[in-house]
């Protein structure tokens, strides 16, 4: 499942499912948390499950449900009896064990476990946890932070600077997360740019994101599938590099180092050459 871009649609506005799906995204996310009012989760729910009974083409679809510990996670679902989504968001997750947790009571409703994709910084208890999304099985499908419910959690006037830089705390919590996904061996997912008119601003944040080991991002608006999709998909200068790269090592498979274009690659260089192939041929 390629996720370069996930766009979260709120589950109340149906009428932007369709439009979310055209957008462009890898996936869209059915939000039937936090963006959806308590007056409208019933709304949301009826929806969410409309849309999945009928949807049938198109980007992979996640739904967002209400966390663990909330008395909504039950009612959110009951819309799995009306189709299964191609995978799940845990909001506020607290490492391997709420992930088990979510896969059981998936199993209860829907007789199957679906791939779950866990928002996994959002309290102070889940920072501790990163480490032990390792042991975590197939359905972990990538791994991603947000930095808006913790800054509140802990009381924190804010979780970024003046210039929108994040402060410290949420540089190591950003931090901790990219190594945690690639530590259980699944995508880093960025978080949010909260500004959908800056898409400049947008295009630098999600270049920084994969310079750094990120591999898509979470979208909040569809003026910003393109762009993000644009900055995690490698240009055609990279690519022509990589497979450069991992021919010349084809050519001599005893060498621990090559020269190119004047510069010295040895195995990582094509560890990370090979996944640029990889990722291209594969979609």
């Amino acid at each position: 499942m390629r996720l370069r871009s996930l766009l979260f649609v709120p589950g109340d506005r149906p009428e932007r499912f369709e439009k979310a799906v055209a957008s462009g995204a890898d996936a869209i996310i059915l939000d039937l948390e936090d963006s959806v009012v308590a007056a409208s989760k019933d709304k949301a729910r009826e929806a969410v499950g409309k849309f999945l009974a009928e949807h049938k083409s198109g980007c992979a679809v996640f739904v967002r449900f209400s966390s663990l510990e909330s008395d909504d996670l039950e009612k959110d679902l009951r819309v799995l009896a009306s189709g299964l989504p191609d995978g799940l968001v845990l909001p506020k997750a607290e490492g391997a064990a709420s992930m088990r947790a979510l896969s059981v009571h998936v199993s209860k409703v829907a007789g199957a476990t679906l791939p779950i994709l866990p928002i996994a910084t959002e309290t102070p208890a889940a920072i501790f946890q990163l480490g032990t999304y390792t042991q975590v099985g197939p359905e972990i499908c990538g791994l991603t932070w947000g930095a808006e419910d913790l800054p509140a959690a802990i009381g924190a006037l804010s979780a970024r600077e003046a210039n929108g830089d994040y402060t410290e705390p949420y540089r190591m919590v950003r931090s901790l997360a990219l190594f945690a996904a690639h530590a259980a061996g699944v995508p880093a997912i960025e978080t949010v740019y909260p500004d959908i008119r800056d898409l400049s601003g947008l295009e630098a944040y999600a270049r920084r994101g994969r310079r750094d080991g990120f591999s898509g991002m979470l979208a909040i608006h569809p003026s910003q599938v393109e762009v993000i999709n644009r900055a995690f998909t490698p240009g055609e200068e990279e690519i022509t590099r990589a497979r450069r790269i991992v021919a010349l090592f084809a050519e001599n498979p005893g060498a621990g180092a090559i020269q190119l274009d004047g510069r010295m690659l040895d195995r990582p260089h094509l560890k990370l050459a090979m996944a640029i192939v990889e990722a291209v041929d594969g979609f």
